[in-house]
């Protein structure tokens, strides 16, 4: 009982320590929104700064602690100035990335100065013992304790009592009214900054005598200071004092019984983390809650001649290079598989994963004991180390579902860290006896041998070959149907899932083939040499390959190339050496600059200036042949000068022949019937047992004031809310615990008020992505040999409808704000419906505009055969163009009926059209 109350006690001075942490990152993210991932390299910086003042230069102790927190004080609002300000209306991936980028340079500068051995430095904190209850504890843990719960309660009152604290809440809350009154959003950002900066300075400092003075000690801490602000929900310092307390705890007690299952203790942030997120996450975001600006994306088209020349080119340089230069080769083109993982689960899918390298060293591990303990060739091994992977890329990707943007990254995150601790660093697991690793021995290759040790050469060539095999999957992927769903749930997942596409099936398939691509560059790295030794797969070590991804451009093919150079060991670093003796040693930190700049002054990377080269080129070529024609296809979309996704020209599908019979684009005659519809939002009502139905052919209006529950009624019938209750019935089916892409799939399609197109597509790819069907096998399929078909006739007439014809190979960013409005009809149109909900379709359009819609509106219903739930402000049109209205007042339904029945219905006149004019009340 002593033992548990003594670990309890030493745990309670470690958490008070991550909490003190955690409420710096806490300060950063109220005042600025953004997420330290620099936060514990910021802590760490301070805590050298102390220590090389007093101990290689005689300062005293208590300046010197004052010079380090000073010093992580101006680092964090350098960081915010000079990276964060300038990145404010970039994407979330950019901001998050611009941390990491911090990150990078001063663990490099750290590295380069100190080196990553640990540094045993002494307490200055009393530390004689103390007896509390029968257990006898170092006092420096008491002391330790106090310093965490002043602080926490210094902090609580500073931003509950006083301007300051009100002025970052009203910042936080909404920039633009607190600018208004005076309040300054630069000027608050880099105050908290600055405080969370010094917090984290202070804490490195007061910890080193706990654990040890080292970069990876110091920078690791991150994961237990972010468990322990999750727990506060990053606002409230009281709780997340406490989540810290407890996270020390039990890793202390953890430490003391369960001390015999390695990296156990250490996993426990990971676990609250996971917890956290999954329990508080959503399968779909809420309304808006999209990234600002996405990088760009190329096309993944594939030109034979130059790959062809670029591989005999690799080949031919491989094979007159010396050993040092395979080596420096080999290293490139597997850190290139790395990044062309990242390509996959980040560029196209829009998943932030911070788990390359443990899924690297997955592979690495099943195909070393598969070639240690079964004597399997390597080519067996390195398929089953590709393929046993896959699943724990599953198993990373399961929290997908859930989170997302910063939170998944730090799930990802934390779960390679705690696959790392608990089995890369297990010497039980990852070791054979006499080895410092798992004995591979060498290797052939169909009865040649490629032994990395004994001909580099060759064993260079095979990766070469394997990174161009590799590349050509994704780039089969990209101009895939498979592709353009992935692009989609990126784009917007909840627009995705509305037209019938799986969001959860998308982020799987992208995690399980992204596994797949760098648990392959985690085989060839390990096999290279006689032992598999996972030192090389760091966890940290994905920050790193995020960030060379972003310099060489997240959504181009051709970035791994380039971006790999940027690293040490790689064939950038031995020309590096060439031009500067030792500069090679200099290379994290040169790559971590370039990744500040690349995200200041070119957030789209290499990649994206490569790709207009090589689109200029094209179109001065086709120029001198002349003009071509022919069908849709995907293999024909081209990349445009900005770099982005767009169908070429020529590729526009012919609309202008006679228009399919009626019967081609009639959709299914499904009636909709909605029974006691309720929506609650906490103690609110949004909508109060609404019911109606929605036969073919027939328009129903849905109407009333702001704030009567309309698009709460469309969420709720299309599977946006698990708020609701009642039944949703699409013809004899039950849709009510359907999710939104089998809805959709059933014949529920909608439209949004938001509009919510794909921006990063053409139109013509926002209209395949709706009226793409995959089978059950395109999956697979689409690695190999990517789907592609014209679009279907009822596509081809909803375009020629809609006026869309010259707009298809457009971006959509392109479009006037009439055309995104068709575009957003269209679209759902394109899933051929039974029943289409349109949520103010006709906002923001002109009078002219609006008679249009409404013509077409009407069309859809008598020549589709569609039934129409039209939610609209503009009574007039509701009135000219619905067979029947419902009216809705504070959630619950007022009056149904025909249109000049509503109009002369008392309680509508009161509740809804009293503000109105005589002219629009009158029949």
């Amino acid at each position: 009982m002593d033992d548990i109350l003594r670990f309890a006690l030493l745990g309670l001075g470690l958490g008070a320590l991550y909490a003190l942490t955690a409420h710096g990152i806490v300060l950063v993210y109220r005042g600025s929104g953004v997420l330290n991932f620099a936060h514990g390299a910021i802590g760490m910086a301070g805590a050298y700064v102390q220590w090389e003042l007093a101990v290689n230069h005689g300062v005293p102790y208590w300046p010197a602690v004052a010079c380090g927190v000073l010093g992580s004080t101006l680092l964090g609002v350098l960081t915010h100035l000079l990276v964060i300000r300038p990145l404010r209306r970039a994407s979330s991936l950019a901001r998050l990335v611009g941390t990491l980028a911090v990150f990078i340079v001063l663990t490099a500068v750290a590295v380069k100065r100190y080196g990553d051995s640990v540094q045993l430095v002494p307490a200055k904190l009393p530390s004689g013992l103390v007896e509390i209850a029968g257990a006898t504890v170092s006092e420096d843990r008491i002391w330790l304790l106090g310093i965490a719960v002043v602080g926490t309660a210094a902090l609580h009152a500073l931003y509950k009592r006083t301007l300051f604290g009100l002025g970052t809440t009203a910042v936080a809350e909404n920039q633009g009214a607190a600018a208004s009154l005076g309040w300054s959003a630069d000027l608050i950002a880099a105050a908290n900054w600055g405080l969370g900066s010094a917090l984290a300075g202070l804490t490195g400092i007061l910890i080193v005598p706990v654990i040890g003075l080292s970069v990876t000690g110091l920078t690791t801490l991150l994961l237990s200071a972010l468990a322990a602000a999750l727990v506060g929900r990053f606002s409230s310092f009281p709780v997340t004092l406490a989540g810290g307390l407890v996270i020390g705890v039990v890793q202390s007690e953890l430490t003391r019984f369960g001390s015999d299952v390695t990296g156990l203790a250490a996993s426990v942030p990971f676990l609250v983390i996971a917890l956290m997120l999954v329990a508080r996450g959503r399968a779909l975001p809420l309304r808006g809650t999209f990234l600002e600006r996405l990088p760009a994306l190329g096309t993944g088209r594939v030109r034979p001649v130059p790959l062809a020349l670029a591989v005999v080119t690799g080949l031919l340089l491989i094979g007159l290079s010396s050993p040092l230069w395979a080596d420096a080769i080999t290293n490139t083109l597997v850190l290139s598989l790395i990044i062309l993982s990242i390509i996959v689960v980040t560029g196209y899918a829009g998943q932030v994963s911070l788990a390359a390298y443990a899924l690297a060293g997955t592979g690495a591990f099943i195909a070393g004991h598969a070639a240690a303990d079964w004597g399997w060739p390597f080519e067996l091994a390195l398929l089953a180390g590709v393929l046993g992977t896959v699943p724990i890329g599953l198993l990373f990707a399961l929290p997908a579902v859930r989170t997302r943007g910063v939170n998944l990254a730090i799930i990802t995150l934390g779960l390679g860290t705690t696959l790392e601790t608990m089995v890369f660093q297990n010497t039980d697991l990852s070791t054979t006896p006499g080895s410092d690793g798992i004995a591979v021995g060498k290797q052939t290759l169909f009865g040649i041998d490629i032994s990395g040790v004994d001909h580099p050469q060759r064993y260079a060539a095979v990766v070469l070959v394997m990174l161009v095999a590799a590349t050509l999957v994704v780039a089969n992927v990209r101009r895939s149907r498979t592709g353009r769903r992935l692009i989609a749930v990126r784009a917007n997942e909840r627009a995705a899932a509305a037209l019938g596409i799986d969001v959860r099936a998308a982020k799987l398939y992208a995690f399980g083939l992204s596994a797949a691509i760098a648990a392959l560059a985690g085989v060839l790295t390990g096999f290279r040499s006689t032992s598999v030794v996972f030192a090389d797969f760091a966890s940290f070590e994905s920050i790193t390959a995020l960030g060379l991804a972003v310099i060489g451009g997240v959504g181009f093919l051709v970035g791994p190339l380039f971006a790999a150079t940027f690293a040490a060991g790689t064939v950038g670093a031995r020309f590096g050496d060439l031009v500067l003796p030792g500069l090679s040693e200099w290379m994290p930190l040169i790559g971590g600059i370039i990744l500040v700049l690349t995200l200041v002054g070119n957030q789209d990377g290499i990649g994206r200036e490569v790709g207009k080269q090589a689109a200029a080129a094209e179109r001065r070529l086709l120029s001198r042949r002349g003009p071509k024609h022919g069908g849709v296809t995907q293999d024909t979309a081209a990349e445009v000068t900005d770099g982005r996704a767009e169908g070429d020209k020529s590729a526009a599908p012919d609309v202008r022949p006679t228009a399919p019979s009626q019967a081609a684009h009639r959709a299914p005659g499904l009636p909709l019937h909605v029974r006691d519809l309720t929506v609650r939002y906490g103690g609110v009502v949004a909508v109060d047992g609404l019911s109606f139905d929605i036969e073919p052919g027939r328009v129903v209006g849905l109407i009333g004031p702001n704030g009567a529950g309309k698009t709460s009624a469309i969420d709720a019938v299309t599977g946006f809310t698990r708020a609701a209750s009642g039944s949703v019935r699409l013809g004899d089916r039950d849709v009510t615990r359907l999710p939104v892409h089998r809805r959709a799939g059933s014949g529920l399609s909608r439209s949004f008020q938001s509009l919510e197109l794909f921006e990063d597509m053409s139109v013509l790819d926002n209209l395949y992505a709706a009226c793409d069907r995959p089978g059950p096998w395109t999956y697979l399929k689409d690695l190999v040999r990517p789907g592609s078909r014209p679009l279907p006739a009822h596509v081809l007439v909803a375009v020629r409808e809609f006026g869309l014809e010259s707009a298809l190979d457009r971006p959509v960013g392109d479009l006037s704000y009439g055309e995104r409005r068709l575009l957003a009809i269209a679209r759902a149109v394109a899933t051929s419906p039974s029943v289409l909900l349109l949520d103010e379709p006709a906002a923001g359009l002109s009078d002219d505009e609006s008679r249009e819609l409404a013509h077409l509106v009407r069309r859809l219903a008598e020549d589709w055969g569609m039934g129409v739930l039209l939610v609209e402000h503009d009574v007039d049109m509701v009135m000219s163009v619905c067979d029947e209205v419902v009216v809705l007042d504070f959630g619950r339904r007022i009056c149904v009926g025909r249109p000049e029945e509503v109009r002369g219905d008392p309680a509508v006149r009161a509740a809804y059209l009293g503000d109105l004019s005589p002219e629009e009340v009158a029949p």
